[in-house]
């Protein structure tokens, strides 16, 4: 058995046979999109694991955190429960941060189908609690850093949420940050922030009178999210308050309507964003327990998103 060296982590592709987790299939059968960027984050961390770097060897040897920073995934083929997922990762050029391309494929009639592709860029940060027992390898040297800060403060307003929220097409909430939403014991992980996404367009729809059962009991409509992306700006710590910003900035054909996240946290009497994302999102028509269609925004939805 041949051992691979580092530099595997930038020169081969790997491939991973995944299933969705169970918990990702709320409507019917069909699996949302935090469980479909959940096998993207899974896969990177598997082409780790496959070249001797696995995120735990990484924290517990040389004392390196591994954060992704950029998870951005385009799904053009729903995924079902029970799916067998193949995930191809292949790595890209990058200055200054791992660069990733993970594309998921799903078994349809006789033949696979590509699914989703994400682009993911990952971070090594350096944990401080205790001393690292060996030096980080070389070729990942480039790629470590002191602490994750992509971005830069603002004058904070008063009241926060007030003045966050002011514009008709946005809606603002504040959270203290659980410790299930974090890892490595202190910091908010990319998975967290995918769940507050998740959480934050239920509770905009629901406040704007479309909220998901709603429209499940009315008009048999299921959501539907073709494109989702966050970047990572800044760090949140466990229990920190942050603050999230749901606007909508566009509705296309209507068809499908984009919206922008934005997340802060008060320090030092000012804001500072951590991360910032977009999500795609749409309707389908649930026709049997196994199909479903795209259905149009009607006048009375299309109002409703624009405030």
């Amino acid at each position: 058995m041949t051992t691979k060296t580092p530099m595997a982590l930038f020169d081969d592709a790997t491939t991973t046979r995944l299933r969705p987790r169970y918990e990702g299939s709320n409507i019917g059968t069909w699996i949302g999109f935090k469980h479909i960027n959940y096998l993207a984050e899974e896969a990177v961390l598997e082409h780790f694991r496959s070249v001797g770097l696995s995120a735990r060897s990484l924290y517990e040897d040389h004392g390196l955190c591994v954060e992704i920073v950029d998870l951005d995934t385009r799904i053009s083929t729903g995924f079902r429960m029970d799916d067998m997922v193949e995930a191809v990762v292949r790595a890209e050029p990058a200055d200054g941060e791992l660069a990733f391309v993970v594309s998921l494929a799903v078994g349809r009639g006789t033949g696979r189908r590509m699914a989703a592709r994400s682009k993911v860029r990952v971070l090594l940060r350096r944990d401080f609690q205790d001393p690292p027992a060996e030096p980080a390898p070389a070729a990942l040297l480039p790629f470590v850093v002191e602490r994750i800060t992509r971005t830069e403060r603002q004058p904070a307003p008063t009241p926060v949420l007030d003045e966050l929220g002011r514009d008709p097409r946005s809606f603002a909430r504040r959270w203290r940050i659980p410790y299930p939403y974090c890892h490595f014991s202190c910091r908010l992980q990319m998975s967290g922030y995918l769940r507050l996404l998740e959480e934050i367009v239920d509770l905009f729809l629901a406040d704007r009178g479309l909220s998901i059962r709603r429209l499940l009991c009315e008009r048999r409509w299921i959501p539907v999210v073709p494109h989702s992306s966050i970047t990572v700006l800044d760090e949140v710590i466990m229990e920190e308050d942050l603050y999230t910003v749901f606007t909508v900035e566009n509705i296309f054909q209507n068809t499908t309507f984009l919206a922008r996240l934005d997340a802060y946290v008060l320090r030092d009497g000012a804001l500072l964003r951590t991360a910032s994302g977009h999500i795609t999102h749409g309707y389908a028509e649930i026709v049997s327990r196994t199909d479903f269609h795209l259905t149009e925004l009607d006048e009375r939805v299309v109002t409703a998103l624009g405030g």
